[in-house]
């Protein structure tokens, strides 16, 4: 596509040039870099008034969407006016905005009758929207300031420098910021780089004032001419695709080839670093990336549709520069796309819809849409119908495009290629896998690379390799309906009729099994043992507290704990997805069915629903949440204890569920146990059996010492410990960090 202004074409650009440069670009990496470090700073502090049920989180994410749009049409509506207005209106803008500072979430009371989706925006909205919506404006603003100045150079290489500085932000919140620094103190840091912020855009403002006084539109002597609709569905089309597949990614990384703490940094920071590529000045490093794209994904493209929970170093590296080369490669397209400086605004305003819609798409659609993550697969066949295709192999001069026997030839290779591929794939059904699939996987991408001067027959390839390398058996899964999925993840039913037993799985961590031989139906099993934590308290119950205890379970799961029970007592559990307690109550899972058929279930947020319950409603409280690799932390905080202290009452038993792959959490749980004066037993339970149970850790507490002797004593022979501290500090609401506490030499064996 040429483009709109021909000193900006291919061979001729040059970089920002004059003293202002440093000022531009430093302006720009610290209002990205604000930019990102306020989302996750304002989320830490909103989940525990506001929980993690996904609506409300949902909720958030359209209330940053809303507010990055606003700000990029606000900048493009700037541009109607003289850069001395221009600057005027913006630096008093962030003014008025700074008044809100320090950021913090609004002191105000839910008002009654408000659904929680209003709710939610309102109080975000006037937390940090002031303050979001006038910083989001700086990208696209500063570069239109930048190339008002003849003598500047191109502004498209401080797109670059934006998102240099969004990835710094990415990076500093969870590696430097939230382990040292306390919400409060977050947050003002962040409002001291507000104000630092509000002085360099003056100062670059002030930088421009002794250009000739002229109007937005004649600015740099730039006439806005019309852009043409197909242009726009263009630039929307290649911003949306690889936003999508960034999060579509870290789903299916998560999902289907293993979880691990703090993942969703890498898809993000590759997103991002590929603008920095896309956009810069030298067009080295996007060229060479958008010449290998079209065989990265025919490679590690044909894997899109893997759900068999495979993991390693190379399935994960692989989806990782998939992301990378087809964003890299959209993104260079974009570039090649752009208008001429006097659309610049504009140019950004379509980029963040477009950005925003393949968000709302993966985030919000997808999950209501697909039982799987089917948009993974999508996006990658999308990423390559825009991709750049330069054909390795020329078959003709002019391609051949336009001849019939070539086109019959074609066919007849892609169907032979179908047929080779599924007698490849029967036989590695029934021999070594690993050695015909690396057979599979070279010949269809040699057979991709022959045929990339015809997109239509590149794209098919594509799909039939992703088919072909295990996409039949997630096919399969789903018209079989053993998977649901909702907000939460995706969750996998599957029966093994070879060892009676059906399994629940949430992406690669195992939630619960149930046997299906009857006599063997209410057995508890994996992390529910007779030599787990959780059975030996709840067998120690009737004798330590009563007949008639009331036990409350956070977690449902697959109801396993539901036939723990004894007669007498009074079951109330805590949910927070719906899905998972549709498996109970459609007959997929029978345990709490059969064994607590008049218990409570509660759907929501636990911390919340508990804070609601009056003082002593328990005598035990089973905290199941910390199985996951995902830490739910505000349900591990000083105040989260307190929450379930008062639930519980002076003499009741609190038991903690942390077994993890990844993070040791009970010297969190000491430090917190120290910190309220509680009593604290740990129990780590290593099965022999390892086909019906899996290793597990349970940490007993209670503000009543003995409560833990009479329950230790009830089986010596299942040893309780001391958990060790060491030297972990408690987790508060205003600084928790998971980061201290990450099994480094673990997660490398992992990898």
């Amino acid at each position: 596509m040429p483009l709109a202004d021909s000193s900006l074409a291919p061979g001729r650009i040059s970089a920002p040039k004059g003293p202002a440069r440093g000022l531009f670009v430093t302006t720009i990496l610290l209002g990205s870099f604000l930019l990102f470090l306020i989302q996750p700073m304002i989320a830490r502090m909103a989940l525990p008034r506001l929980g993690g049920a996904p609506n409300v989180w949902n909720s958030a994410m359209l209330v940053y969407q809303a507010l990055l749009l606003a700000g990029y049409a606000y900048a493009d509506w700037l541009g109607r006016f003289s850069l001395r207005r221009q600057a005027t209106i913006h630096i008093a803008l962030l003014a008025l905005a700074g008044l809100t500072l320090p950021v913090g979430l609004a002191g105000m009371t839910r008002v009654s009758g408000l659904p929680e989706e209003l709710w939610v925006p309102l109080l975000l909205g006037l937390s940090i929207g002031p303050v979001f919506f006038a910083v989001s404006a700086q990208a696209p603003l500063m570069q239109r300031w930048f190339a008002a100045d003849p003598q500047a150079g191109a502004p498209w290489a401080l797109y670059a420098a934006s998102n240099l500085g969004s990835f710094a932000g990415l990076l500093a919140y969870p590696l430097v910021a939230e382990p040292l620094l306390s919400l409060r103190r977050q947050s003002l840091v962040w409002s001291a780089g507000f104000m630092l912020l509000v002085v360099l855009v003056a100062l670059a403002g002030a930088s421009r004032f002794a250009l000739p006084v002229r109007s937005g539109a004649r600015e740099r002597g730039m006439t806005a001419g019309p852009i043409g609709w197909r242009r726009i569905v263009l630039w929307l089309a290649l911003s949306a695709v690889p936003s999508g597949l960034m999060l579509s990614t870290t789903t299916h990384l998560t999902t289907d080839i293993f979880a691990m703490p703090l993942l969703w940094v890498i898809p993000l920071g590759l997103y991002l670093l590929s603008f920095v590529i896309a956009f810069a000045d030298r067009r080295g490093g996007a060229l060479a990336v958008s010449r290998i794209a079209p065989v990265v994904v025919l490679f590690a493209g044909s894997y899109a549709m893997v759900s068999n929970g495979s993991g390693g170093l190379w399935m994960a590296g692989a989806t990782c520069l998939l992301l990378f080369c087809v964003a890299t490669a959209l993104h260079a397209r974009l570039y090649d796309a752009r208008p001429g400086p006097a659309q610049l605004t504009r140019f950004y305003l379509v980029l963040s819809a477009g950005g925003a819609l393949g968000g709302v798409f993966t985030a919000l659609a997808a999950p209501l849409l697909f039982d799987w993550a089917w948009e993974h697969p999508l996006l990658t066949l999308a990423g390559a119908l825009l991709m750049p295709l330069d054909p390795l192999l020329r078959w003709s001069e002019n391609g051949g495009a336009d001849r019939g026997p070539v086109r019959i030839a074609l066919a007849l290779l892609l169907a032979f290629a179908g047929f080779l591929a599924w007698q490849l794939y029967q036989y590695a059904l029934h021999t070594d896998g690993e050695l015909v699939a690396l057979v599979l996987t070279v010949f269809l991408v040699g057979t991709g690379i022959m045929v990339m001067a015809w997109r239509w027959a590149f794209v098919a390839v594509l799909a039939l390799a992703m088919v072909a390398q295990g996409g039949i058996w997630t096919i399969r899964a789903s018209l079989n309906g053993e998977r649901t999925r909702s907000y939460f993840g995706i969750y996998t039913v599957h029966d093994r009729p070879e060892e009676r037993m059906r399994t629940l799985a949430h992406g690669t961590t195992l939630h619960g099994e149930q046997s299906l031989d009857p006599t063997h139906a209410h057995d508890a099993l994996t992390y529910y043992g007779p030599g787990s934590g959780v059975s030996l308290a709840l067998a120690a119950a009737p004798a330590a507290i009563g007949t008639q205890a009331r036990v409350g379970v956070v977690g449902l799961g697959t109801g396993s704990l539901a036939c723990q029970s004894h007669p007498g007592q009074h079951w109330t559990f805590f949910e927070i997805d719906p899905v998972v307690l549709r498996f109970s109550t459609s007959g997929r899972f029978t345990y709490l069915r059969d064994c607590t058929p008049d218990a409570r279930v509660v759907i929501g947020d636990a911390r919340i629903e508990l804070a609601r319950l009056p003082a002593d409603s328990f005598d035990v409280l089973v905290i199941d949440a910390f199985s996951s690799d995902a830490i739910p932390m505000h349900l591990l905080t000083r105040e989260a204890m307190r929450v379930y202290l008062k639930a519980l009452g002076p003499h009741g038993l609190l038991l903690l569920h942390i077994s993890n792959r990844y993070i040791d959490l009970a010297p969190v749980v000491a430090a917190n146990a120290r910190a309220e004066g509680l009593a604290a037993l740990s129990r780590l339970d290593i099965p022999d059996d390892t086909e019906r149970y899996t290793p597990s850790r349970w940490i007993a507490l209670s503000e009543d010492g003995t409560m833990l002797d009479r329950m230790a004593r009830a089986r010596p022979d299942m040893p309780w410990t001391v958990p060790h501290e060491g030297s972990a500090q408690p987790w508060t609401d205003d600084h928790a960090s998971i980061l201290p506490y990450i099994r480094w030499d673990r997660l490398a064996g992992s990898w």
